[in-house]
């Protein structure tokens, strides 16, 4: 897995219960997952096309640091399934626990918002580090 992000819970973030709001956690690793296909395709046009279950293990409260992690898990012709782990920073113990992970799918799509192939040689790169 790679380091893709690093947030800190801050009280806007918060949810009613005192805890980071699931939608704010689902937007930090939307955008980090995106960034991160965006860089293994080599374009800035990527879109999200399919996030999977998503369980929240852990809750995090303000203050606390999350790292995003991400890696690929496969590349199709126009697209590209990475794992996306979000987890808890202990910085006494240096320790990570893992708070919510997914799988998302992204699409490469032209001005007009239509999916196009990633460059063969792009995927043929990518395949091979699996």
């Amino acid at each position: 897995m790679e380091l893709v992000s690093t947030k800190i819970c801050k009280t806007s973030d918060i949810g009613v219960n005192n805890n980071l709001f699931g939608g704010a956690l689902l937007s930090w690793m939307d955008e980090a997952g995106g960034s991160f296909a965006c860089t293994r395709c080599c374009t800035p046009n990527m879109i999200t096309l399919k996030i999977d279950e998503v369980l929240f293990k852990k809750p995090v409260k303000v203050k606390e640091h999350i790292k995003i992690y991400a890696k690929v898990l496969g590349v199709g012709k126009s697209s590209i399934k990475i794992l996306v782990e979000a987890r808890r920073v202990d910085f006494e113990n240096k320790d990570e626990a893992l708070v919510c992970s997914t799988q998302m799918l992204f699409v490469r799509i032209n001005e007009s918002g239509e999916a196009i192939p990633i460059k063969e040689s792009v995927r043929l790169h990518i395949v091979k580090s699996l």
